[in-house]
């Protein structure tokens, strides 16, 4: 819901820009569509490339930083969201799922500096070595994301907080890009996330064949059909591919499957000194 107009001023009309790399370009082709009455840019092939880009060129920093730096920055996320809750319960979203947001960002944050425990460690081997697991991140996710704020956030921070870097193709654009207007006002690294706004059926294909992307998470496709297509545009780079069976219940305890989906795991042999 929007606040009247005050009395001889005309209201400044917002218009929801995408974001990558940290900033909030307009589509390149200048394409928009309308969106209960918002103008919403409306992403194109280019905005894609560029989106990926600037995930490639994030990653390697974001993963180089601290575990602790990490969640570091997902509580600033958290203490960001909870400043700006008015904002989302005015584009509709329910306080209650607005609070189960910030909870998500700050229950990722918790686990930044643990995951790897958890899911590497030392092996017993026969012989005078040391044999160490260790997960590093898969590297650039395009998500299609579902439409709500708890399912966007759901499908990000595990994405982000194991050091990968993701493009997002945003099913809620108004709530989207306000989300990514949090992110922008705290210490997330421009690049991190990218989120686009449009038609996933004209964009998700694209970021499943391509190259430089290393996995694909489909949870906000709502078609069995469109989502085996991606499987298959995705088949041919190897990518990793994230496609729920059934429905995700996003108010339940996510786990650690979001995050080591994402992972993959570097074993080291090492001689013993003597």
């Amino acid at each position: 819901m929007k606040a009247p107009a005050e009395p001889g001023r005309l209201s400044v009309r917002k218009t929801y820009k995408l974001y990558i790399g940290g900033a909030f370009p307009r589509s390149e082709s200048g394409r928009t569509y309308l969106v209960d009455g918002d103008n919403v840019a409306l992403a194109s092939r280019k905005d894609a490339r560029d989106a990926v880009l600037a995930a490639r060129a994030a990653q390697p920093r974001w993963a180089g930083a601290t575990a602790y730096n990490r969640g570091q920055v997902l509580y600033r996320i958290a203490e960001m969201l909870e400043a700006r809750r008015s904002e989302f319960t005015a584009l509709g979203v329910p306080s209650a799922e607005v609070a189960a947001a910030v909870d998500r960002w700050v229950w990722y944050a918790g686990w930044a500096d643990k995951i790897a425990q958890v899911a590497g460690g030392a092996n017993p081997v026969a012989g005078p070595f040391f044999n160490v697991s260790a997960p590093e991140p898969t590297g650039v996710v395009a998500v299609v994301a579902p439409s709500s704020l708890l399912g966007l956030v759901s499908v990000i921070a595990p994405a982000i907080v194991t050091g990968n870097t993701v493009v997002v193709m945003a099913a809620g654009p108004q709530v989207a890009i306000t989300l990514a207007e949090v992110l922008a006002t705290s210490d997330l690294p421009g690049g991190v996330v990218n989120l686009l706004t449009g038609r996933y059926a004209e964009i998700a294909p694209w970021l499943a064949s391509h190259d430089d992307v290393n996995a694909v998470d489909l949870t906000g496709v709502d078609h069995p059909d469109v989502a085996t297509e991606l499987e298959r545009a995705a088949a041919g780079t190897l990518k990793r591919v994230i496609r729920p069976v059934t429905g995700v219940d996003f108010t339940a305890d996510p786990g650690l499957q979001p995050m080591t989906a994402l992972l993959e795991t570097k074993t080291v042999w090492h001689p013993k000194g003597y």
